[in-house]
């Protein structure tokens, strides 16, 4: 449990406040992006205008199913577009990250940041 105050913690660090650990969880963590898996794919997506579905397989080596499950979880979150063609016979998808989704993402560290920050200062 953090030691430091809310009102410690605000004058210091303006940034979203974690709420206290309570038997290790964080409540406003964003369970879709915490996934490890789900978190390589928009941080890559967020250092890239898009990337396709091989290409982040192979960066965050990972099977084709895994890959499939948890882009399609962002997809329907509105977090990561899919645009599905095909280059002669093979089928390419590419991902990008909508603005919803880099805004998830700046939420997400935001919170992570004021947690560690929080950690540190106790």
């Amino acid at each position: 449990m953090a030691r430091q105050s809310t009102a410690r913690r605000a004058a210091e660090d303006p940034g979203p406040k974690p709420q206290e650990l309570r038997g290790g969880a964080v409540p406003d963590l964003d369970r879709l992006i915490h996934e490890r898996l789900r978190l390589g794919i928009v941080s890559a997506l967020a250092a890239n205008d898009s990337l396709t579905f091989n290409e982040l397989k192979k960066l965050l080596k990972t099977t084709d199913g895994n890959l499939s499950v948890h882009a399609r979880k962002l997809e329907e979150a509105r977090y990561v577009s899919c645009q599905k063609s095909f280059e002669g016979r093979m089928p390419k998808t590419v991902y990008r990250l909508t603005a919803e989704g880099r805004r998830a993402l700046e939420r997400y560290l935001d919170h992570m940041e004021a947690l560690i920050h929080a950690m540190r200062d106790r």
